[in-house]
């Protein structure tokens, strides 16, 4: 197996909000990943949108197994999110991670937030800080 998606999969194991929020692993390898998950009714707001907590919460998801495929244990230290579009109950949201600079110490990541439609409804970027602690799975 892939050793990507071998700590993709540990990672998500035992990850109890992705799997409360029902995301999936589409895809991961070193420095990406996709997710998707479908809106329920719980994670809208007050609008009876989708809260703004979800989509920032996959794109969490997407970043975090993007930056930990390469075998290092990596954590955000910094993130930020652009809402473009609502979202409704029953939509898919996909979350594509890409990395976009990579230091010894740091990585930087962009992650696109697409609907069911193909339609960018949010834009992640987040900074995760490497340590030297390699995934021993």
């Amino acid at each position: 197996m892939d050793k990507a998606i071998e700590i993709v999969n540990h990672m998500m194991a035992q990850d109890a909000f992705s799997k409360w929020l029902g995301i999936e692993v589409v895809h991961a390898e070193v420095g990406s990943a996709v997710l998707s998950m479908t809106v329920r009714e719980e994670m809208t707001n007050g609008f009876k949108i989708a809260h703004g907590g979800i989509s920032y919460a996959l794109a969490d998801s997407a970043l975090a197994f993007a930056s930990n495929g390469g075998g290092t244990q990596s954590l955000s230290v910094e993130t930020s999110i652009n809402h473009l579009s609502p979202v409704q109950t029953g939509e898919t949201l996909i979350a594509t991670a890409v990395q976009i600079n990579e230091t010894r110490k740091t990585g930087l990541y962009q992650i696109d937030i697409t609907n069911s439609d193909g339609k960018c409804v949010a834009y992640f970027k987040g900074t995760v800080y490497r340590t030297e602690k390699p995934w021993k799975l």
